[in-house]
């Protein structure tokens, strides 16, 4: 019989995760000028399947957000996700969110992520594995893509699960925020294949979605984006105080926002 610690979902929290996401909304929206997912790459999902997502890693903010698109996009899904044990020792209640603990740079580390992944995955058709599957901080203009081995090992093992890459990046537009951008790549069939031959197959994938969403990310055009959670505009305090003094004076509408400087 496993125990709760190799099983995510017998710990996972429905409550604790409402409540965590409207923290995160407020979080994101103090901190960035929208969150957005390109309009090209929405993920599509077959049902009754588990699906595994596996993204590049350019920055800490990657598994708080990975929570906030599993909520908003992906509601029929159950997510969990490994994190390093010695850091979800210090944060035990993120156990209620979904997430592990491994040792990421053992092989017992490996082992664990494999064994529980498989578990959950097998057992769970809603389940959703989100895993960060560069393994370090990489920024997102680095090539060739290198992802780690559990994936592969994943993807030839688990016939009945969907993989889907997700690119990810934080990039500054015209706001004194940045935007978080996000695009979902052609979901993967998983098994059979060896895992040299299943990780250039989910390298390739990776690679494309993530050229797809720098190109997009540089117009710097909302519209190739929907637009999840709208963020705090301007600079604020005495600068965004004296330009609504001045709006009000000019009889005009202020707007916070630089879009207009920019045009």
């Amino acid at each position: 019989m496993p125990s709760a610690l190799d099983d995510p979902l017998a710990v996972r929290s429905p409550v604790s995760l409402r409540l965590f996401n409207l923290y995160l909304t407020w979080l994101f929206y103090r901190r960035f000028d929208a969150v957005r997912v390109s309009q090209s790459g929405l993920p599509r999902l077959p049902p009754g399947r588990p699906v595994v997502v596996f993204t590049n890693h350019p920055s800490w903010w990657d598994p708080v957000l990975f929570l906030l698109l599993s909520d908003r996009l992906l509601p029929q899904t159950r997510g969990v996700g490994p994190m390093d044990a010695t850091a979800l020792a210090r944060y035990g209640v993120l156990r209620r969110m979904g997430i592990f603990g491994i040792d990421p740079n053992t092989r017992r580390g490996a082992a664990d992520f494999l064994r529980i992944s498989l578990g959950t995955l097998q057992a769970n058709p809603d389940a959703a594995l989100w895993v960060t599957a560069e393994g370090q901080f990489t920024d997102p203009r680095c090539r060739p893509i290198r992802l780690r081995a559990g994936i592969a090992h994943l993807a030839r093992r688990l016939p009945e699960a969907v993989f889907i890459p997700l690119a990810l990046e934080y990039s500054f537009w015209n706001e004194a925020r940045p935007e978080a951008l996000a695009r979902f790549g052609e979901p993967l069939e998983g098994g059979g294949g060896s895992v040299a031959e299943w990780t250039d197959k989910l390298e390739a994938a990776l690679h494309r979605t993530m050229d797809v969403l720098a190109t997009e990310s540089a117009t710097r055009d909302p519209a190739l984006f929907h637009t999840l959670l709208g963020g705090l505009r301007g600079l604020g305090g005495i600068y965004d105080l004296i330009r609504r003094l001045q709006a009000l004076a000019a009889g005009q509408r202020f707007d916070p926002s630089h879009e207009q400087d920019s045009k």
